[in-house]
């Protein structure tokens, strides 16, 4: 066995086709029908875990996508959201994406695991959209997503990040339910 030298970590083929990049997404409801579609065709098209994630500027302009790559990619790290981030990053060419001004928000089909959690803080993140909550990820899709604060929220919110929860809650956790009950879960 050799060591790796390299991370690399890629996006699905069909995320290029079925994202349209030049469009603006002018609300919250339109990001998180986006990040929460991004879950269910992960899912559809047999890539990834049921959660997707899209990174926005304060016009609505869309900065980058993620999808669950864990299985795909052999990493751990793949999760919707550092993909999104990670994407995102690439794309201005900068790690934290509000150095230029903001607000950045990050749609997310499900509440950030503990991972997540921590490089959301770190990307430069102003504001973060949730559809699901990290109990309906664990009963419904059977992924336990880690210790957070008790007061995980409020933690976000004094170091300026605002928190939306319960946005598309029951369309994210269709996914999950539909993803959980096909047996495929890991």
């Amino acid at each position: 066995m050799t060591i790796g030298m390299q991370v690399s970590l890629a996006l699905p083929d069909w995320v290029r086709a079925e994202v349209a990049m030049d469009r603006l997404y002018p609300d919250r409801k339109e990001r998180m029908a986006l990040a929460i579609g991004l879950s269910r065709s992960n899912v559809a098209h047999g890539t990834g875990g049921p959660f997707g994630a899209a990174v926005f500027d304060g016009t609505g302009r869309l900065l980058g996508v993620g999808v669950n790559q864990v299985l795909t990619s052999n990493c751990s790290a793949a999760h919707a959201e550092v993909m999104a981030l990670g994407s995102s990053q690439q794309n201005l060419r900068r790690f934290r994406l509000n150095a230029e001004g903001g607000p950045i928000t990050l749609a997310t089909s499900a509440q950030p695991c503990a991972m997540c959690y921590g490089a959301l803080i770190w990307a430069g993140i102003d504001e973060v959209l949730i559809g699901a909550r990290s109990d309906d990820v664990q009963s419904l899709a059977r992924f336990d997503e880690g210790p957070l604060p008790a007061d995980w929220a409020g933690e976000l919110e004094r170091r300026g990040i605002a928190v939306h929860r319960d946005l598309g809650r029951d369309e994210a956790c269709k996914v999950l339910r539909d993803y959980g009950e096909s047996g495929v879960v890991y």
